[in-house]
This record gives C-alpha cells, sequence and structure tokens, in this order.
C-alpha cells in the first residue's frame, strides 16, 4: 500500500503556500516603495516649491521698496511667472485685482500665499536685513544723489587703501541707499577694528541728505515718546552710520535707569513706528500674494478610502492569479511525478513505463525512468538467456560424459584410448565454460587479479602470432604483425595474451582460406592502440551493439566447438576495462572485422 504523504509535505502544498509568501511579500514592498517614493516627490516637489514661494515674494517685495505704486508691476509679474513656471497674482487688501499671470477673468485661489509689505517684511533673509522686519531696499529720503555718492566714494576708497597698509583686506560695496561701505573679501560685514590711522570719521558721517532724513526721523519718534510719556529725549550720533543700518540704534537718550526694560521696548516701538511712517510714502501699498499652488506645507502622502480599496482589490486579484497560476503549473509539475511514483511502486516483472508530456527536468527524469526501466528488462532478459547458454553449454558435454560412460559400464563398447580421448575433450570443454565463468565474475565483483608488470608491445604480439601460428596456416590464413617497438604496457602479461588470443581465435574462425588476421600497435598520445583486423565475413550493423555481451555469438546455429561458448568477447571487454583501456569494434560484412584496444602506454623500464 502505497504511504501517505502528510499534507504539509506534499509538493503541491508547499509550491502554493511558497508562491503565497512571496506574492505576498512582493505586494507590500512594492506598495510601501511606492508610497514612501511618492511621499518623497511629494516633500520635495513641495519644498523646491516653498523656496520658489520665497524667491517670488523677495523679489515683489524688492520691487515694492522702490516704487511708490503698483502701477509698471505688471510686465515684472509676467515675466516672473514665466521664469518660475508659477501663476502669479496680485490684489489690494479689498481683492481688488492689481497685476495677474493669468488670462483675464480666470478665478484666484483660495486663499493668499503671502502678504507683499516692505515696512513689514519678516520673510526676507537676504543680507542686510533689519530687525525691525524693514526691507532693507526701502531707502526713501535716504536715497544719496549722486554728488554725495560720488565724494562717498572717493572716501571709501581711500580708507580701502588705508587699511591696505596695515595688511587688512577690504572690499567696496554698495548699499541700496548708495552709501558705499567696507566689507570683508567674501561678501560679510567688516569687524569693528579700525586703524586708529584710518579712523577719520569722514566715511561714516551722514551726508546732508541723511542728515535731513535723520532729523525728521528724531521729530516723528519724538513726538511717540511724548505721547507714551517717557522721559526721553531722541536725537542721533552722527557717526558710524554705515555700520547701523538707519535702525533704532542711531537713537539714543537719557532714559530713566529705574525704568526697566518695559520703558526700553516702547522706545524702541516709537522709533519703529516713526521710520514706517516716514518711508511710506515711499513704497508701494500692501498687496495680497495669489500663487498657483501655493501650499507651503508637505504632509505625509496619505491613501484615500477609495485608493486604499483600489490598492487592496489590486492585489487580491493579483495574488489570486498568482495562487491560480501556481495551482496550474504545480499540477502539472506533480502530475508526472505521481505517474513516476506509481510506476516505480509495480512490481518488477511487469516493467511499467511513463508517458513523457514534458520537456523539461520532469520530461527528461521520466525519460531516464524508461531507460532505466528498458535497462533492467534488457538485463533481465540477457539474465534469463544467460542461464539458458550456461544450462546448454554444460547439458551438452556432460550428456556425451554420461552417455558414453553408460555405454562402457554395460560392456557395449571398450574403454580404447580413443573413448578416453573423446571423453577427456568434453571434460576440457566443461572445463573451458567454467574457466571462463569466474574470470567473468571475478571482472563483475572486481576480484580478478592482476599481477602488472612493464610489457613489450611488439613482444606481446610475437607471443601471441607464435601460439596461433599452426592454426592459422592448418585454416590456410595469414597472419601477420605490424607494431612500433617503443610502445610498452603496464600490464598483466597472461592476461594480456588472453585477450589478444581471443580475438585472433575469433578472427580465425570467422575468416576464410587466403584471408589474413593482421595485429598492429602504434602510439596515439599517451595511449598504446592495440589492433586486430581480419578480412572475414564481418558482422551486421544491427548485431555490433551486443557483440560484448555475453554468450552472443554472431551464427546463433554455431555450437560451441565451432562458434565458441559466446564469453570470450565479454571477458575481452571486462580484462581491458581491467586495465584502464577500453575496447570497440568496427566490421563491415564480407570485408572483415577490427576490434581495436587503447591502453595507457607508459615509459620503458630503465636499461631498455
Amino acid at each position: 500500500m502505497r504511504p501517505r504523504i502528510p499534507l504539509h509535505k506534499r509538493l503541491l502544498v508547499r509550491l502554493l503556500v511558497a508562491t503565497v509568501l512571496i506574492a505576498l511579500c512582493s505586494v507590500g514592498a512594492t506598495a510601501w516603495l511606492a508610497v514612501e517614493t511618492t511621499t518623497r516627490a511629494i516633500q520635495e516637489e513641495q519644498g523646491q516649491d516653498l523656496a520658489d514661494d520665497m524667491r517670488i515674494l523677495a523679489h515683489l517685495s524688492g520691487y515694492a521698496a522702490t516704487h511708490p505704486d503698483w502701477k509698471g508691476v505688471g510686465p515684472t509679474v509676467r515675466a516672473l511667472s514665466k521664469k518660475m513656471g508659477r501663476r502669479i497674482a496680485l490684489t489690494a487688501s479689498d481683492r481688488s485685482l492689481i497685476a495677474d499671470s493669468a488670462p483675464r477673468g480666470a478665478p484666484l485661489p483660495p486663499s493668499a500665499a503671502a502678504t507683499v509689505d516692505p515696512l513689514q517684511s519678516d520673510t526676507y533673509t537676504e543680507p542686510g536685513a533689519q530687525l525691525s522686519g524693514i526691507d532693507p531696499r526701502v531707502v526713501g529720503p535716504y536715497l544719496l544723489p549722486a554728488d554725495e555718492r560720488t565724494r562717498l566714494r572717493k572716501l571709501a576708497t581711500v580708507r580701502q587703501q588705508c587699511f591696505a597698509v596695515f595688511g587688512l583686506v577690504r572690499n567696496v560695496s554698495m548699499t541700496p541707499s548708495g552709501r558705499p561701505v567696507l566689507v570683508d573679501p567674501d561678501g560679510t560685514a567688516a569687524g569693528d577694528y579700525v586703524p586708529e590711522k584710518c579712523a577719520d570719521g569722514r566715511l561714516n558721517t551722514p551726508t546732508p541728505t541723511e542728515d535731513k532724513a535723520l532729523k525728521n526721523l528724531m521729530a516723528r519718534a519724538q513726538s511717540c515718546l511724548d505721547r507714551q510719556g517717557l522721559h526721553v529725549k531722541a536725537y542721533y550720533l552722527g557717526v558710524d552710520i554705515a555700520d547701523r543700518s538707519l535702525d533704532s540704534r542711531y537713537l539714543t537718550g537719557t532714559v530713566d535707569r529705574r525704568a526697566g526694560s518695559a520703558d526700553a521696548r516702547k522706545t524702541k516701538a516709537c522709533v519703529d513706528s516713526a521710520r514706517r511712517a516716514q518711508l511710506e510714502p515711499y513704497v508701494a501699498p500692501v498687496a495680497q500674494l495669489f500663487l498657483g499652488g501655493g501650499d507651503s506645507t508637505a504632509p505625509r502622502f496619505e491613501v484615500s478610502p477609495a485608493n486604499k480599496a483600489k490598492v487592496v482589490g489590486a492585489a487580491a486579484a493579483v495574488l489570486a492569479l498568482t495562487v491560480l497560476v501556481t495551482a496550474v503549473v504545480a499540477t502539472r509539475l506533480v502530475r508526472p511525478l505521481r505517474a513516476l511514483t506509481e510506476a516505480a511502486q509495480q512490481s518488477p516483472e511487469l516493467h511499467v513505463r511513463v508517458p513523457v508530456t514534458t520537456r523539461d527536468e520532469t520530461g527528461i527524469l521520466a525519460e531516464a525512468f524508461n531507460d532505466l526501466t528498458e535497462r533492467r528488462e534488457r538485463l533481465e532478459a540477457q539474465r534469463k538467456a544467460m542461464v539458458s547458454d550456461i544450462a546448454h553449454e554444460l547439458r551438452s558435454p556432460l550428456t556425451n560424459i554420461r552417455g558414453w560412460l553408460e555405454v562402457t559400464r554395460d560392456g557395449v563398447v571398450e574403454p580404447d584410448p580413443a573413448l578416453l580421448g573423446s571423453l577427456h575433450e568434453e571434460a576440457m570443454v566443461l572445463q573451458r565454460v567454467i574457466d571462463d565463468l569466474q574470470d567473468l565474475a571475478a571482472a563483475d565483483a572486481g576480484t580478478l587479479r592482476l599481477h602488472r608488470e612493464p610489457v613489450r608491445v611488439d613482444d606481446l604480439l610475437d607471443q601471441v602470432v607464435a601460439a596461433y601460428r599452426v592454426a592459422a596456416d592448418t585454416a590456410g590464413v595469414t597472419l601477420r604483425t605490424e607494431s612500433d617497438s617503443t610502445l610498452w604496457l603496464d600490464a598483466d602479461p597472461v592476461r594480456m595474451r588472453q585477450v589478444l588470443g581471443n580475438l585472433v581465435s575469433n578472427a580465425l574462425r570467422h575468416t576464410s582460406a587466403d584471408g589474413s588476421v593482421t595485429l598492429t600497435a602504434r602510439g596515439d598520445g599517451d595511449d598504446a592502440v592495440l589492433t586486430v583486423a581480419d578480412t572475414g565475413s564481418g558482422i551486421a550493423p544491427e548485431e555490433l551493439p551486443h557483440v560484448f555481451e555475453r554468450f552472443w555469438r554472431a551464427d546463433q546455429s554455431r555450437s560451441r566447438r565451432t562458434g565458441g561458448s559466446g564469453l570470450g568477447l565479454s571477458i575481452v571487454r571486462d580484462l581491458v576495462a581491467a586495465h584502464s583501456g577500453t575496447a570497440e569494434v568496427e566490421s563491415r560484412p564480407g570485408v572483415g572485422t577490427v576490434f581495436t584496444l587503447r591502453l595507457p602506454n607508459t615509459p620503458p623500464p630503465e636499461g631498455d
């Protein structure tokens, strides 16, 4: 009874489980990778959008800082929109349109992305930005005329040269108001250190234009301070104007030390308010900035419930399809394996074969199983034939011996020398059959003993020819040798004479009078090639594959006395294999047969 395979060990179940696990891992990994990649792409895109938003805001804030209104901003908005690839729209506080890069009538985004106000610019991050939130490009009444710029430029050059004398490298940089300042070579503000020789104070002294604007600023600030009830006198220091960036640090006063930080904050608020009021006429009104797709946040990518359902449905469909395909493939794979198992479990006498339905590894396995079955069937047939042949070979001489002994015992014939010679010949036939069978059994068991020694090939051929010379002359067959005298073998000379003797005896039996049998020996690389060629009747092509099988005879009608026992060529093959060689045969009916022995060639012993 065939043993039942546990469910978890069945090939089909294991293939299905492995496929499902692989499919789940693949779907999960693909979904995770898609979400992560999409999230990263969205974050990078939105991060780039945020940077673009800041550049757009800074550009428009610069326009507002240098223009008292928005009348000519249209071309600037359209050019900036084309450069950034974004829709840009400006409106007043009441959402009345100032400029728009989109066609007329296009609806605005739901909400403004930012407010453009150079006097309250907390997003401007360029060098020179002020803590008060005022765009440094707003200069208003502090814009220097050409003559003052020229004079300050000369003073800046003189100071630059003075610094160079002391090994200090400075560059001259122009501020938005037209005032030159000295900066480090990398563009950053220079330190506070000024060599005494260079500190003449002329470069940092306010010009008449700046002096007028600063006095106006002080007056505005003083009004605020008085309204706040702060006992502070507002005035400015007329030094270091370039380093103080026109902010509240220009203002100082006598503040009651008991006032504390609250009064200090009020004082600063008054100064900032006064500056904004002073600069307001010179800048464009506050405007709302609308940007196409201008969302500055970058949330993590979230899948909607509908999309989640689609993803799950697609994953389930892929999984189902994978399982279905795997089931079909696995079934086709398992079916021939089951057929092989059932065939192998049948009785050996049936020699069951399985159909070959595929050309893959399973089909190759089925073909190998069928070949094995055929070989087993053939070996079984040979075994049966061998038993029958052995019985036949032993029966004939035993029957003759028994018959002659019985008639002699009964006194029918006298035991004369001729009768005794005949009985001796029959006994020798039995002995030769038994000896051949012993040699084959030893070869099969690997117990065949070889007494190896250096053997000269031409001497070996001469000995065989001498042994069969009389038989050849009697049959009228020419027996000759052609040998290379330099060839040597590491072999058992007795067994090799037996091999060649069997081949020569076979050739003489199948060669008619006036024919020839030739023994040759030649070198072929590391091998010695020995051949026994005759001009006999030859062997039919369909019989050649069976030449070295046991009890095979070219003519099945021949007896042992005329055709041999059928064991000689089997012994030849086994003895040559024991010497690490091969035996082959070629034949053409009516032309002759050539047996080729290929054996390892060895160097001659020292002294020869």
